[in-house]
């Protein structure tokens, strides 16, 4: 039986399927509020807009805000299948998130816990609490076989 953590984290891999079948890098993002209701659920486009800034995480955080018409997102918590990059990592900390959920370490650009530990960092005037390693197979999966299928 699956958990709730693990429910909401199967939406955001339901999302980076749903990128990586139109040629994205394979990432997905939820928000959940407080109340535990389902504010936003997106995948990367960043090539489908031509925006480097349309990952998941920031589609994700753009949609909820409009929701709640506010920019603020307190007391909610992001899922996302990878570690977020530093400009998402960024703005979950600006958008004041209680809680981030991700599934696999992006050894690369992660900037969460693999570098520069950004949304926990004291010199910062937000924390968030972390979760990771969220059903890390299959999202570590998910972007290794995308990108192994690239290079073939």
């Amino acid at each position: 039986m699956l958990t709730q953590i693990e429910e909401w984290m199967r939406l955001a891999i339901a999302a980076a399927r749903q990128a990586a079948g139109n040629g994205e890098v394979p990432v997905g993002a939820v928000i959940v509020d407080a109340n535990g209701e389902l504010l936003s659920q997106a995948s990367n486009l960043t090539i489908t807009n031509n925006d480097p800034t349309a990952h998941a995480e920031i589609i994700a955080l753009r949609e909820a805000g409009a929701k709640i018409v506010n920019y603020r997102l307190i007391g909610a918590t992001v899922y996302s299948t990878i570690e977020p990059c530093a400009m998402c990592a960024g703005a979950l900390v600006n958008a004041r998130v209680a809680r981030l959920v991700f599934g696999a370490r992006d050894e690369r650009f992660g900037a969460v816990e693999t570098h520069f530990q950004l949304c926990s960092s004291n010199l910062l005037n937000h924390r968030i609490e972390i979760v990771s390693g969220v059903l890390a197979d299959e999202c570590r999966e998910l972007m290794q076989s995308f990108f192994r299928s690239r290079r073939n």
